[in-house]
């Protein structure tokens, strides 16, 4: 065996072995359970399928030639397709460890978003990690520098080594078994049974065969109940990390006054059964605008706003459009975030109201635009909005975004309550303020998600964060019905909006 030889068979091997470190881990078989073969397929080691096994080699050999064909040096093109993997690990991990969730092909479109908005991402990477990280890539590009190996022939052979790779997975993915991996989205599952960088490389191609919707039929007017209000005003609060703190830490005298006030007086209210935990707003903001839930979604459920421009007849105001609405968008943030810049003008909305539109915020009051600062935001738009004009105002809020860093001696958890309180009053406030203008109205208010605090909160359990739906009449009163508990997916949410208001 020659050298490279030996290289290329360490590289294999080490892959198997950090493929093992990511979480979920690999399932492990006990005598008599249904192990990978009972769904066709032959288990492999360490308990991955053959075919996930057989994915791996082909994806680590495309990446070593590439590496090769770079630097000309076999030792240095496998310790370098190896760091790479140990640094998608140790990301996949902190991620899991945080949010529930393995690295997927959908996080790495937001690689851009990571360089412009930094503090959303690196908080879920603890410092020591950021440091070894750094060490690591400036210990790399030295190596590298140093090892370059200016012969052509290595580098054409990392060349063809590339190609050959990446043909084997072409040819693979073509042919059974590999047709019928992973054809549903179970992320944990297909970590488990086929590994770390195939399920990357499978749920990347599901997500590219998925078509999109045909155009979304007008609404169907509801009929109108005696005596029932139509709203000419509808406000859709979408408040940061909102979450019931007597859910969060079964402690009943952190009560929310504003939240339990609201209940009394909702005509619906309940828990909105969110998918992600501690981030993924972008899903819970899909659910609620587009009403298209996760089945129907398929493996675009991970990031929604990646196709979104796809589906935009499905966007509420799009759907409003029919009866004569005008919608307005606000969110004190970068626009470009997430792609909203192009995702809310095409779904319908008139106007977006973005960060140039809010004082910077002083030195102090934290690191975000105030939830009371977009409150009165969205009360002048609404005051601002012509009798007679039936508008919809869709805000989302930034203030409560994770990490909670301690203030003095306040802990984690304390910094959290602090903020939740805020947002606590803006709901209070938009009952009050929106009662005193006198006028057919809905107000919606719901959380996107539960909060990720490291030592008080973590994935694995409940998701669901409130909602309320407040109607008040045309002299401000409100409109209680049946004030009815009903738990609601965010597409959900979206249908039982579309109904009151369109009576």
């Amino acid at each position: 065996m020659t050298g490279d030889e030996l290289t290329f068979l360490v590289l294999l091997i080490g892959s198997a072995g950090l493929d093992r470190l990511v979480r979920p881990r690999p399932e492990t078989r006990r005598r008599g359970d249904a192990g990978p073969e009972s769904r066709g397929m032959r288990a492999g080691w360490p308990g991955r399928s053959l075919a996930g096994m057989w994915l791996q080699a082909g994806i680590m050999t495309a990446v070593f030639g590439a590496f090769l064909a770079l630097c000309g040096n076999a030792p240095v093109a496998a310790g370098l397709a190896l760091a790479l993997l140990a640094l998608l690990v140790l990301v996949s991990n902190a991620k899991h460890a945080m949010l529930g969730e393995p690295l997927l092909f959908s996080d790495l479109a937001l690689i851009g978003a990571i360089f412009r908005h930094p503090q959303f991402y690196l908080s879920a990477i603890r410092v020591w990690q950021r440091v070894v990280v750094a060490l690591i890539a400036a210990v790399l590009l030295g190596v590298v520098s140093w090892l370059f190996v200016p012969a052509l022939a290595e580098h054409l052979a990392g060349l063809a080594l590339a190609a050959a790779g990446l043909a084997v997975l072409a040819l693979s993915l073509r042919c059974d078994p590999f047709r019928n991996l992973a054809r549903e989205p179970d992320a944990h599952a297909d970590v488990r049974r086929h590994g770390f960088l195939p399920t990357l490389l499978l749920y990347w191609l599901r997500w590219r065969e998925s078509d999109d919707p045909p155009p979304c039929p007008p609404p169907v007017r509801q009929s109108l109940a005696a005596g029932e209000p139509t709203p000419e005003l509808l406000l859709v609060i979408q408040c940061e990390s909102f979450a019931d703190p007597v859910d969060l830490f079964a402690d009943p005298a952190l009560s929310l006054p504003g939240l339990a006030s609201a209940r009394a007086d909702a005509w619906q209210w309940g828990g909105l059964e969110v998918s992600g935990f501690g981030a993924y707003t972008m899903r819970t903001e899909y659910g609620a605008l587009f009403g298209r839930d996760e089945d129907a979604l398929g493996f675009r459920r991970y990031d929604p706003f990646l196709t979104a421009l796809g589906e935009a007849s499905y966007a509420l105001p799009a759907r409003l459009a029919h009866s004569g609405w005008r919608s307005l968008f606000v969110h004190p943030h970068d626009m470009r975030f997430y792609g909203r810049d192009r995702i809310m003008p095409a779904g319908g909305f008139a106007e977006l109201v973005g960060e140039d539109r809010f004082a910077p915020v002083e030195p102090g009051a934290g690191r975000y635009v105030t939830d009371a600062a977009v409150a009165s935001q969205v009360l002048d738009l609404a005051r601002d909005a012509a009798a007679g004009e039936p508008t919809f105002i869709y805000a989302v809020t930034i203030e409560n975004h994770g990490p909670w860093t301690p203030s003095g001696d306040e802990t984690l958890v304390q910094g959290y309550l602090r903020l939740v309180r805020r947002s606590d009053a803006m709901l209070a406030t938009l009952i009050e303020q929106v009662s005193a203008m006198a006028r057919p109205a809905m107000l919606v208010f719901f959380g996107d998600h539960r909060p990720s605090i490291p030592g008080a909160t973590a994935p694995g359990g409940a998701r669901h964060t409130p909602y309320v739906m407040i109607r008040l009449d045309a002299a401000g009163q409100v409109v209680r019905g049946e004030n009815r508990r009903v738990d609601l997916t965010p597409a959900q949410l979206h249908h039982a909006v579309l109904d009151a208001v369109l009576r």
